[in-house]
């Protein structure tokens, strides 16, 4: 396989791209010849031997047909082989592909998102765009299973954050970020899990299943051990009457142990389907598995114990895998019914299988979980690691102890990245203490409601233990809550103002229940769901509500008689965006700026496409 790039940069990647195709074209090529070469060799063989068979006898045509057949297996094996690499060469490029799809934002090239739908109920996981197609969580998913992708999920959309959890996890992923092959390795071996290049991630939801189910109510070693010795007997008895010794006694031994050996017959009875389907899905997992066993990391200690699950001599998955694979060898024997019969004759073979099949289970649930999550948590922060390493102005965050001297929030080049990097405008923003509120006014389409969402995923990505969008930021650890993208429901009865209401109502009590994490709140257009009049008033007594409570946040409104708020709350700072008209067009630069807002453009808006502004004239 053709090494990876160096770089990551689009131009980078799509060299690469161009180089796997030709090298893909080149083994499809030799696969045709392969092919021919195996077709040729069938007709070449049968008219040959049937030749020499007629003209120098069939010693002859027998030679050319075993020679040939010979031949045919060796090349069959060498296709195999190239078809193999092949196909990992397909998988591989598909990686690469994906990884240039999310450089460029190219949603239609992604994998699907393993959700779609995310809690409407969630403090801020729909609000921020995290779930479903085209977000955040569709752009990070590098994962080859649906536990990884839940695990990323779950550390993206934590509505109470873990400082350590999250400290640990950033320092996994600045070593990860620096490892371009294990990710790739790790991902590869993800992908041919699958059956095809485009199925569906792995689900464990049926290996989880199995694993749970209950223990067998009796051991099986007593049986094991009579019918053992019974068998034993059996056979002595058998060569005592052959040698002449004693009478047919056997018979009545062989009817005991038979009789016996089926009262046991429920405990073995569907031994055969679970041994094989056991192995069947092991045996996916094996290759990712075994790459976790056997990869060292001498110089990231912690990287190396978070492997430790994997690496011990007495949970190696390899050691416990080959159990089954060898007991699922002994079992598939039986599918041949003259051979069942015979080899549960010699001895209680279903029974003696059975056996070491509930003592494997037994060593596997209490080692597999652990091994899933290894990889699981691993599979997720290679993800958040390759967000690091391909896209630039990323950066690790400095996640600050709640009582650490400094801005509770300073972020530097904030950026969004969902949007295009040509669209994207990093602006810089600062709490310096709790309780501190920032009211941002602006018109419509400055850049309000996307700096919000710009300031909340960058705040799950830090907590999440990633990298941030952004050229530095510093942080506490803070709570979420947003109030971002209210709907109305049909179904429930509810009308847009009615459903704000209760969301910032759900914020409003989440700010005042006690809680070690203090709330950052995200509300835009606050109460835009009523009259002017009323908006102003209810407006204005819920940002008192918020000032006095513990957190801190932004709130956005077109209302610019709510600046004059910060006149009588000195935790109220105003900020603004703004723009320009500029022949006959709206310009914005999306820029953050202290201070209320100097202008309005909805009537230039309405002007500009053409509608009446002109006031009415005095009666």
């Amino acid at each position: 396989m053709a090494p990876a790039p160096a770089s990551s940069t689009p131009v980078h990647l799509t060299r690469y791209l161009e180089r796997l195709d030709r090298r893909a074209a080149t083994l499809q090529q030799q696969s045709l010849r392969y092919s021919r070469v195996r077709l040729a060799l069938v007709l070449g063989t049968a008219v040959l031997a049937f030749a020499l068979g007629q003209t120098a006898g069939p010693p002859a045509g027998w030679a050319v047909a075993l020679a040939g057949v010979a031949a045919f297996l060796l090349v069959a094996r060498r296709h195999a082989r190239l078809e193999d690499g092949l196909t990992r060469l397909r998988r591989w490029r598909r990686l690469k592909a994906t990884h240039l799809a999310r450089l460029h934002l190219d949603w239609e090239a992604l994998p699907p998102p393993a959700d779609t739908a995310p809690d409407p109920a969630h403090p801020f996981a729909a609000d921020l765009t995290l779930i479903g197609p085209r977000s955040l969580h569709h752009l990070l998913d590098t994962t080859a299973s649906r536990g990884g992708s839940e695990r990323l999920r779950a550390w993206l959309t934590a509505p109470v954050p873990d400082l350590d959890a999250a400290r640990r996890r950033q320092r996994l992923v600045r070593a990860l970020a620096t490892n371009a092959r294990f990710r790739d390795k790790l991902a590869l071996y993800g992908t041919l899990m699958a059956d095809s290049l485009h199925a569906a991630r792995w689900d464990e939801t049926a290996l989880r299943r199995w694993l749970t189910r209950p223990a067998p109510p009796r051991s099986l070693r007593p049986w094991l051990v009579g019918l053992s010795a019974l068998a034993a007997a059996n056979l002595v008895l058998v060569l005592l009457h052959l040698a002449g010794v004693l009478p047919a006694v056997w018979s009545v031994t062989l009817v005991a142990y038979v009789g016996l050996y089926l009262s046991r017959y429920n405990a073995f009875k569907h031994l055969f389907d679970e041994v094989l389907d056991l192995e069947a899905d092991l045996r996916r997992i094996r290759p990712v598995l075994r790459f976790l066993e056997t990869t060292g990391w001498p110089r990231h200690a912690e990287l190396a114990r978070h492997l430790a699950p994997l690496q011990q001599a007495e949970a190696r998955p390899s050691t416990h895998l080959r159990q089954v694979r060898r007991i699922a060898a002994a079992v598939a024997l039986t599918r041949n019914e003259l051979m069942a019969v015979l080899l549960n004759v010699l001895l209680p073979w279903n029974l003696l299988f059975t056996h070491r099949f509930n003592q494997e289970t037994k060593r596997l649930q209490h080692h597999l979980p652990r091994w899933l999550d290894v990889w699981y948590d691993l599979e997720a922060l290679c993800a958040l690691a390759r967000f690091a390493d391909h896209h630039a102005g990323t950066s690790f965050p400095d996640l600050l102890a709640p009582d650490a001297p400094g801005p509770v929030f300073d972020g530097r080049g904030l950026g969004h990245p969902l949007l295009a990097p040509t669209a994207r405008v990093r602006n810089d923003f600062r709490v310096d203490h709790l309780g501190e509120i920032t009211l941002i006014t602006g018109s419509n389409m400055s850049g309000k409601s996307t700096f919000l969402r710009t300031v909340g995923v960058n705040l799950c990505l830090a907590l999440a233990g990633g990298p941030v969008d952004a050229t530095a930021l510093r942080t506490i650890p803070f709570r979420l809550f947003t109030s971002l993208n209210v709907q109305d429901s049909v179904q429930d009865g509810l009308s847009f103002f009615y459903a704000e209401v209760r969301r910032l109502k759900a914020l409003l009590d989440a700010l005042r229940t006690p809680h070690p994490v203090p709330l950052f709140f995200l509300i835009d257009e606050i109460f835009r769901g009523t009259n002017n009049r009323e908006r102003r008033i209810g407006s204005e007594a819920y940002v008192r509500a918020l000032a006095a409570a513990r957190g801190t946040g932004l709130i956005t409104t077109h209302d610019l008689e709510l600046t004059a708020l910060a006149d009588e709350i000195p935790t109220l700072h105003n900020a603004h965006f703004r723009e320009d008209v500029r022949d006959d067009r709206m310009v914005f630069d999306y820029r953050l700026r202290p201070g209320p807002c100097p202008t309005t453009n909805a009537l230039t808006i309405m002007k500009l496409e053409g509608l009446p502004v002109e006031p009415a004239p005095p009666r």
